[in-house]
């Protein structure tokens, strides 16, 4: 089995981001400490966003200087070490401002199809010239702020003129809508972890200029919702995240529908929800074959020690016998 440990590298979006210490730079080092003695290599898909906005307010704000010099460096020696940095696009960053305080946040552009084609154009070229230019290496892959990458037509030009043919951003199954955000990958099936599409990223077509890895999921019971908000409640220091800051508030009819039925949610690394990675990972080696591929996401704001515990034992056990890899564009 080929294993990905990809990253969505971002700060919070609601009224608190956080610190670029604790979002980004402890938790992104502390999950190195433990792959780095492997060889592992990460696939970092990087919020480009975030750094355009602190190259465009940093001259005026001595601190932004500063986030944007350490937030520079780890990047810099990630692409370095030989870790895939990724293009990841959260575009309310065009609409955002720092108030010499704190990032305001302004959500009602959230998704690149909230913009016309051709500032969508605008925005991805520019952001894949940034990262390139940051990292020094040129991105293959893209994964959308959010899960919202539809639809693909509307950014599909955009990513072929950068030379980025691969796409980890749907998952089996999964759905949800809110004012914010939107995606439907209920077509994706479970247990195809690769495919070629064209201009629908959850219809697969053999001669389909892009790839797509999707997100490995489960099925999740109300159960574990009621577990997690229970260690939350608990305030135990294995499941305080590294990211003290907010994220943007889901609708309650969401959060009731999680607690209430089950429901498809990423493999992941994040807080409480690496309880279930084994397991998951097991349902794969059952159900595909030693050529397939299992992607685990995570965002280095939601780790926990008891996260990073998990994802220790889980490279322990499996690091002999599986491929623990990057994205390859001629994959297929």
């Amino acid at each position: 089995m080929n294993i990905y440990i990809t990253l969505d590298y971002e700060m919070f979006f609601g009224d608190h981001s956080g610190s670029v210490e604790d979002c980004f730079i402890k938790p992104t080092n502390d999950l190195l400490a433990i792959v780095n003695p492997y060889n592992i290599k990460l696939v970092i898909f990087v919020d480009v966003g975030y750094l355009v906005q602190l190259e465009n307010f940093k001259s005026n704000f001595p601190q932004l200087q500063k986030d944007y010099d350490k937030i520079c460096q780890q990047i810099e020696y990630l692409g370095n070490s030989g870790h895939a940095i990724e293009l990841h696009i959260h575009p309310h960053w065009e609409n955002t401002i720092y108030d010499g305080k704190k990032w305001v946040f302004d959500t009602s552009q959230y998704r690149l199809q909230d913009f016309s084609k051709a500032e969508a154009y605008h925005i991805i070229t520019k952001y894949y010239s940034t990262l390139s230019r940051i990292s020094g290496t040129t991105p293959i892959a893209y994964r959308a702020g959010g899960w919202s990458a539809q639809p693909f037509s509307h950014i599909k030009d955009a990513l072929a003129d950068c030379n980025v043919f691969i796409d980890s951003t749907t998952y089996p199954n999964g759905y949800y809508e809110s004012s914010n955000q939107f995606y439907d990958f209920k077509k994706v099936p479970q247990y195809k972890t690769i495919y070629r599409f064209e201009s629908n990223l959850v219809v697969e077509e053999s001669n389909g200029r892009f790839i797509e890895y999707p997100i490995s999921s489960s099925k999740v019971s109300p159960l574990f919702f009621w577990r997690f908000a229970l260690e939350k409640l608990k305030k135990s220091e294995q499941h305080v995240s590294y990211g003290k800051g907010s994220a943007i508030k889901k609708p309650k009819k969401e959060i009731l529908r999680l607690m209430t039925t089950y429901s498809n949610s990423v493999v992941s690394i994040d807080g409480y929800k690496a309880n279930f990675l084994e397991k998951a990972f097991k349902k794969y080696i059952k159900n595909t074959n030693e050529n397939a591929h299992f992607v685990i996401i995570g965002h280095p704001k939601a780790f926990t020690p008891y996260s990073l515990q998990k994802t220790k034992a889980f490279i322990a056990n499996h690091v002999k016998h599986h491929n623990f890899t990057t994205f390859k564009k001629n994959a297929l």
